[in-house]
């Protein structure tokens, strides 16, 4: 429902007095810092009606009010008057260029948490199973490394043991052959072909082609490194969300399991621009007291991942929007020019 705009005026502000000191927000102040001319009883009546609504609650301990998540809800959508940050700074405070894809992301996740105090996470590209060469280095008797170098640079490396002791100018023959007829192909489809060709060729080298597409398989459906996270340890020192082992449980549990934040970020991916989950509002979110907000980023036109700020509900929206907001641009220059 619209809020009329007395009551508008008031929430704003004691959602912005909340996120910035903590404290459950009383009439008096909010007569202070609203600029309405309104007497007291007139402000605490305005407050009862917000309160039924479910935009505040009532601390037991305190006659102030705190906002509620349909109470965030609505600033963030409505009232919500995000600051404006300058991309050009941004940008030259922490660059995102670099060698690889997967570089660029760790460092997009590392400047999210720099800039926000925060966490910053980063879903990186889900990664198709093609190559564009793959490498063989003998790194000893019946041991060689893998080398897979994908279609947009990233790297993989996976060490195969052999029942052989392969030259190197064996190595080099069975990756020639590879990279000549199957370089740009999925890991997959090479599998198939190579059962139908394998014959052709000696069987040591049949097998160690074999091996190299089966690890090459594995290395691509690999999903450990698909989320980057970076400044855990800064909500730590956020007392909404370390303040008892309930809640330091839980937000342990989100890092180490990553799977309910992947499933957000893989939603959010779907959806346009920024998005905000509030926790106790959201299922997505494990945690009531805290938030998580996304973009999208692309690679020349295209969605290719999300990245976000993850920290708790009372933070400044203002701030970590355009944060957000212009990071997902710079990675999104930044892997389309790669």
């Amino acid at each position: 429902m619209q809020l009329e705009p007395r009551a508008q005026t008031l929430l704003k502000a004691l959602v912005e007095r909340y996120i910035a000191d903590g404290q459950p927000v009383g009439s008096r102040a909010l007569s202070k810092i609203s600029g309405l001319d309104l007497s007291p009883a007139t402000i605490r009546n305005i407050m009862a009606d917000l309160e039924e609504l479910g935009y505040v609650a009532s601390p037991h301990t305190s006659a102030g009010r705190v906002p509620t998540p349909r109470g965030y809800r609505i600033f963030v959508d409505t009232l919500l008057t995000v600051q404006h940050l300058d991309e050009q700074s941004v940008e030259g405070r922490m660059r995102l260029q670099a060698p690889q894809p997967q570089k660029m992301i760790a460092n997009a996740a590392q400047m999210l948490s720099s800039l926000s105090q925060f966490a910053g996470v980063v879903l990186s590209p889900r990664r198709e199973s093609v190559f564009q060469q793959i490498e063989f280095l003998r790194l000893g008797e019946k041991r060689i490394l893998l080398v897979i170098v994908g279609p947009t640079g990233d790297v993989q490396n996976r060490l195969l043991l052999t029942d052989v002791d392969y030259s190197p100018a064996q190595l080099v023959h069975s990756a020639n052959y590879i990279n000549q007829n199957y370089g740009g192909l999925a890991f997959d489809e090479v599998h198939m072909r190579l059962q139908n060709e394998v014959r052709q060729l000696r069987d040591d080298m049949g097998r160690l082609m074999q091996a190299a597409v089966e690890a090459g398989s594995e290395a691509m459906a690999d999903s450990s490194d698909d989320m980057v996270i970076s400044g855990e340890r800064n909500l730590l020192s956020v007392s909404d969300l370390s303040s008892n082992m309930t809640s330091l449980r839980q937000m342990f549990d989100m890092f180490e399991q990553k799977t309910g934040l992947m499933q957000l970020l893989d939603v959010s991916s779907k959806a346009s621009g920024v998005q905000i989950y509030i926790g106790g509002e959201s299922s997505l979110v494990p945690m009531d007291e805290m938030s998580v907000v996304t973009a999208p980023y692309m690679a020349n036109g295209k969605i290719v991942g999300t990245l976000g700020v993850i920290g708790p509900t009372r933070m400044a929206y203002e701030r970590v929007i355009p944060i957000v907001d212009i990071t997902a641009k710079l990675l999104s220059n930044a892997l389309s020019h790669n």
